[in-house]
């Protein structure tokens, strides 16, 4: 989901390891931040730690479900926006302010790894490639990368997803007006709203204005693929035989596993999709603004499951006992067709 398209759905319900805060600061956030409704307010994904869920939100909320959604206290109260899994144990966590917090256990109790107010720009991703490869992404451009687990980050910049005559622009800049350059540098990339691991080894990053790049070297250099649609994208899943990504205005776009080609798919809605879990081999639910829960077949055809008019959907996830789970800016909730 874009910097945009978060702070929308917010509004309905640079460069090192900064120092983690004081015990009596850190006993302050954890004693105050368990609320009794947590659950019902903007929670903003999921993901699976093993045989658990667990789902991040607002005023830094992560919740752990095994047979009911019980609230764990986290170091930060920032609104997170993404959490990922690499095991049953491992998991991380990022959000607002630069954020990055990480568990250790399945995600009963977190530390904070990285934080900074100063930065501006919230992370909308993350990813790690095994215990020590891991990287965040975020609002323009924002691109941090660690190869120790997450005890320090650094920053990137990949020029190569700027446009064209903003490379020139920049060249300029730095030559003329080192200080602008930073400045400037700082906000002409697009969101970078998700990247997603391929089962080939590639990674595939989206975000704004068309975004849709492939790297084959652990996202130290992106491709741009041949995409020819300028609105953002907000997410993208892999299944058997193809990729989709999907985003603003029900626009979703399918290719072969080459992404040498992407088609439109027709949608029957045209509000924005957010998020997809895949059901079976041959179709995936889609969820989105509006309320919209979709399901796409392996034939491209699709309808509506459900609709929940004044909300918007923005994750989905299925437990280990078979039950759909939904989130977004109501909280969670299990789906009922």
């Amino acid at each position: 989901m874009s910097f945009r398209i978060l702070h929308s759905i917010a509004a309905l319900g640079a460069g090192c390891l900064l120092s983690l805060p004081s015990f009596s600061a850190v006993s302050d956030t954890l004693s105050s931040q368990i609320q009794p409704l947590a659950s019902s307010s903007l929670v903003l994904d999921i993901a699976h730690a093993g045989q658990h869920l667990v789902a991040v939100g607002e005023r830094g909320h992560v919740l752990v479900f095994n047979d009911h959604w019980q609230q764990v206290p986290t170091p930060t109260s920032v609104q997170l926006t993404k959490v990922f899994f690499l095991n049953e144990k491992l998991g991380w966590a990022v959000g607002h302010d630069a954020t990055i917090v990480h568990t250790q256990d399945g995600g009963q109790t977190w530390t904070l790894q990285m934080q900074s107010s100063e930065i501006e720009k919230p992370f909308l991703d993350v990813l790690f490639l095994n215990e020590q490869e891991g990287m965040a992404i975020g609002a323009y451009g924002l691109f941090y990368r660690t190869l120790d687990g997450g005890v320090t980050w650094n920053e990137e910049f990949h020029q190569e997803l700027l446009a064209e005559e903003d490379v020139s622009y920049l060249a300029e800049l730095k030559e003329s007006d080192q200080a602008a350059y930073v400045t400037e540098r700082a906000s002409l990339l697009p969101h970078f709203n998700r990247v997603v691991a391929l089962k080939d080894g590639r990674l595939l990053l989206v975000g704004e204005l068309g975004l849709v790049a492939v790297s084959e070297d652990k996202g130290l250099s992106f491709t741009r693929t041949a995409f020819d649609y300028d609105g953002s994208m907000f997410n993208a899943i892999e299944t058997q035989d193809a990729v989709y990504v999907m985003g603003l205005r029900g626009h979703v776009f399918k290719a072969e596993r080459s992404l040498a080609q992407w088609t439109e798919i027709e949608m029957p809605v045209q509000s924005s999709i957010n998020g997809a879990m895949a059901v079976s081999d041959n179709a995936l639910y889609l969820v989105g603004n509006a309320g919209i829960v979709i399901q796409l077949n392996q034939d491209d055809s699709t309808s509506i499951v459900t609709r929940r008019q004044g909300e918007n959907l923005v994750s989905i996830a299925k437990d280990n006992q078979g039950n759909v789970w939904l989130s977004g800016s109501q909280g969670l909730f299990i789906l009922k067709p």
